[in-house]
């Protein structure tokens, strides 16, 4: 499959690079940006991270507000960053609200046409993209955690919930804990499942813990001050179904901080630590 290089910068001594190619899964171009570290200080195959962006985000919000190359070429990762949703085909209503369609596809298959034709984000993260990585950069998916913020953060747990083994660790920050149980779900079980709770709560993290799914050791914090804490993303449920379950996990509270990459660049540095510590 032809990979299209857009662009490519030299950081700390590594190449942070964006990509493009036409998705088989989606049926649209796709978007990625991957950092991968200085071959001469750490040769591959390198350990990956994915990192899941949030709702109105592309790659670019993580790769250049979050700090993470310079962690990451210190302790030999790759860094992977996809986008939020396919680009490239128009659908009525994918616009009509930030938090569903474009920039927002929760990386979920939609069941419920006209979406499943292209909002297929899951299979594109499950089988795809973590192919056509592994085809062209020298990277050990032996290897891989995977981490997210917001929207972003629901979609980490989901794959992890729905990929065991796959990944070592998984971290979070300000998750959307149980979709099904928010204002912005209700938008995406509608268009997304054509109303269908029942397949809507197979992408719900939470639901997936109560059903008996689990998690490897995982790294969640969350913003006091999130504007979005109480009505939308439901920490709460997720520590509640975390504890329950009985998963390895650390959710910290952290006083002050809200839902934006301030709060994302301050806690970034802790969560690649962490999540390095399960792969080099």
């Amino acid at each position: 499959m032809q990979l299209d290089t857009q662009k490519a910068h030299r950081a700390f001594g590594g190449t942070q690079g964006y990509y493009r190619h036409q998705s088989a899964v989606t049926g649209t171009p796709m978007d990625f940006a991957v950092y991968t570290p200085d071959p001469s200080r750490h040769s591959g195959p390198w350990p990956v991270v994915w990192f899941l962006s949030g709702l109105t985000c592309t790659p670019d919000n993580f790769v250049v507000k979050a700090g993470a190359q310079r962690i990451a070429a210190e302790l030999g990762l790759c860094i992977v960053a996809p986008d939020t949703s396919p680009r490239g085909v128009d659908i009525e209503g994918d616009s009509q609200h930030y938090w569903f369609g474009k920039s927002a596809s929760y990386y979920l298959d939609a069941s419920a046409e006209p979406w499943s034709s292209h909002y297929r984000m899951f299979s594109y993260l499950s089988e795809e993209l973590p192919q056509i990585v592994e085809a062209n950069f020298s990277v050990d998916l032996e290897c891989q955690a995977i981490s997210g913020h917001s929207m972003g953060g629901h979609g980490a747990l989901l794959m992890a919930l729905k990929h065991p083994g796959r990944f070592k660790r998984v971290s979070a920050l300000a998750p959307i804990s149980s979709f099904t149980r928010c204002p912005w779900g209700e938008t995406v079980v509608e268009r997304f499942f054509g109303g269908d709770l029942a397949l809507a709560e197979a992408y719900d993290p939470v639901r997936l813990l109560e059903r008996g799914e689990t998690l490897p050791r995982t790294l969640i914090d969350q913003g006091s001050s999130d504007q979005f804490l109480t009505e939308q993303l439901r920490t709460p449920l997720l520590s509640a179904a975390l504890e329950a379950r009985g998963v390895k996990h650390n959710l910290r509270m952290q006083p002050g901080y809200d839902h934006s990459y301030f709060f994302v660049a301050t806690f970034c540095e802790e969560h690649l630590r962490f999540l390095a510590e399960a792969l080099v």
